[in-house]
């Protein structure tokens, strides 16, 4: 689900960068404003000047040259994957030959700048001509050059008529290396000639080796590395950590051993891209490798601090430093196969409404995501409730959060539903509350439960993790079976599983208290009364009797002494008690 999105768009543009990419190189020609003479391929007579003199040029120690002799070869054929390496190579073949075939005098040229085709020399089955192209330019033809292997067979026997031996230096390698070899090498068998499938097992066999031996010494690096950092974080780091550089070495050697064979051009597409994508992928393997390393630190670095804030954004950076890594992978790859970047980006408003559509929700996920870090609203393993859903959160990224839940599953939720929703952060309390009522027997003497009520307290006031400032200890109720004593207290504990303890730790001391103070705890009861016949006799004769006024006022009068009496021992009734303070 990560990259669905520039997957997709990909996908909807790839046909269109391809019908760009075949005809790129006229459409790029058209597009030009310098005219044939200024390029110095006017005529049969300017092209053939300018190769050589550019060919001299480079054995004279002017390597740039190689692009204007390239400039004078007929390349549209030739497939954009391997248009550079394969125009080196029959520039040298082009002059190996000329060589071979005759001096080459200027004059005898035509200068004309319209006409047949100049050849300039005619083979068994081939010529080398020149031919009026695209733009009035005279190039050499694609003809010559798909010919140049066999008119270099057919002039194997002869040697170069023009001798140079200080500048045989600059000749490309496979082709020096050619003319050593036996005929039995340079014979066809299947595809290649022979010496050439010797190269391509000996290149193969050459990178592997060099991957193996690189990766076994980048690890023994990593693993020294680890052992003498002084940064706790760094001696987290994979062992294998510098694996990708050897996968880069192996692809440098094959792509070095595949130009150094000049294999023919659909060889040389095949195992070229192939290369060039082994790169790119070793390349964006590293650059993860190397953002999970920055990670580490930055990992360590948030640990040392108070804030839960980076604790959120080190994973969001890891994750989001991937995308564009992968993004810059997927442009460096497209760009090595001659895919058209440009054309890529410019056409993303052919799907502009598919593309708006299928990026709302990740639009959506991206502000929730922004709305989550800004407004703090939670942290990495805080305990939150978010509409049905509870538990731990395990992970915050850039579409998702994922939470854990008390049942040790694992839900993902699109941070969408963040913007909008109600989230109760139970990770945020400052304090664990407790409310509960403790029963006592009817028959505990009132004085008893004041005293037990004082001892309750006495026990919040020495326990180490119950807030000091706040807290209620009282006779609440009088129950049906129960006279029920308010219990409602707080902790200040980080986490449940020390709330628990302490929440144990507290009800025992109470158990404790009222088993050593010998105050009865409650539990539900009732009390049947069965009535006899006489006893139902007996009632009635007394409730025949009707009480006197006096008597109902005597009576009155007596409890309200009595009240008085009570309350004048445990309070002043002329001074109002303050309000409770802690």
């Amino acid at each position: 689900m990560k990259y669905t999105l520039l997957t997709l768009i990909l996908l909807l543009n790839t046909s269109l960068c391809f019908a760009e990419n075949a005809d790129s190189t006229e459409n790029d020609n058209d597009h030009q404003v310098v005219s044939a003479e200024a390029l110095g391929l006017s005529s049969p007579r300017d092209t053939f000047a300018t190769f050589l003199h550019s060919m001299n040029d480079i054995k004279r120690g002017q390597p740039e040259k190689i692009n204007k002799a390239i400039s004078t070869l007929d390349l549209s054929a030739i497939n954009p994957l391997v248009r550079d390496e394969k125009g080196r190579d029959l520039a040298w073949m082009l002059l190996e030959a000329i060589d071979k075939t005759r001096i080459v005098k200027l004059e005898n040229i035509p200068d004309n700048k319209s006409g047949p085709p100049y050849v300039f020399a005619q083979y068994k089955n081939d010529t080398i001509s020149i031919v009026k192209s695209y733009n009035d330019r005279w190039l050499f033809s694609q003809e010559t050059l798909s010919s140049l292997p066999n008119i270099i067979d057919q002039l194997a026997s002869k040697k170069t008529l023009k001798v140079e031996d200080q500048n045989a230096q600059f000749i490309p390698w496979h082709i020096q290396f050619r003319r050593q070899l036996p005929d039995t090498l340079k014979t066809r068998s299947f595809l290649l000639e022979n010496w050439k499938w010797l190269g391509v097992l000996l290149s193969i066999a050459l990178g592997v080796i060099a991957d193996k031996v690189a990766a076994f010494s980048l690890q023994l690096m990593v693993l020294n590395f680890r052992r003498k950092t002084k940064t706790p974080a760094f001696k987290e780091a994979p062992e294998d950590m510098l694996r990708p550089l050897a996968m880069l070495a192996m692809a440098a050697i094959w792509w070095a051993g595949l130009n150094l064979l000049a294999l023919p051009e659909q060889a040389m597409v095949i195992l070229l891209v192939a290369v060039k994508v082994l790169a790119g992928i070793a390349g964006v393997w590293g650059a993860y490798r190397l953002v999970d390393f920055v990670t580490l630190y930055l990992h360590y670095q948030a640990s040392k601090t108070d804030n839960k804030v980076d604790d959120v954004l080190v994973p969001l950076i890891r994750k989001t430093l991937k995308v564009f890594v992968t993004v810059i992978g997927i442009t460096f790859i497209a760009s090595n196969l001659n895919l058209n970047v440009s054309s890529l980006l410019a056409s993303l408003g052919l799907g502009g409404l598919a593309f708006a559509l299928a990026a709302k929700d990740v639009v959506q996920n991206l502000f929730g995501s922004i709305t989550v870090i800004l407004d703090q609203t939670f942290h990495n393993g805080d305990w939150i409730v978010v509409n049905d859903i509870e538990g731990s959160v395990e992970e915050v990224g850039l579409r998702s959060t994922k939470i854990r839940t008390f049942y040790d599953s694992l839900i993902t939720l699109p941070n969408a539903i963040f913007i909008n929703a109600k989230v109760d952060n139970m990770g945020q309390r400052r304090y664990r509350r407790l409310s509960c009522n403790v029963a006592l027997t009817y028959d505990t003497p009132p004085d008893k439960i004041e005293a037990f009520c004082e001892g309750v307290r006495e026990i919040i006031r020495l326990h180490p993790y119950m807030r000091k400032d706040y807290f209620h200890v009282y006779l609440n109720s009088l129950g049906a079976s129960s006279l029920d004593v308010l219990v409602y207290v707080f902790w200040e504990t980080p986490d449940w599983s020390t709330e628990l303890r302490e929440r144990q730790r507290f009800l025992l001391d109470i158990l404790r208290l009222a088993k050593a103070q010998h105050v009865d705890i409650a539990f539900p009861t009732q009390t049947l009364h069965l009535l006899t016949p006489n006893d139902v006799a007996d009632n009635n004769k007394e409730g025949t009797a009707v009480p006197s006024d006096s008597s109902i006022n005597t009576l009155s009068e007596q409890f309200k002494r009595s009240a008085k009496d009570i309350v004048s021992q445990s309070i002043d009734p002329d001074n109002k008690p303050p309000p409770v303070k802690f």
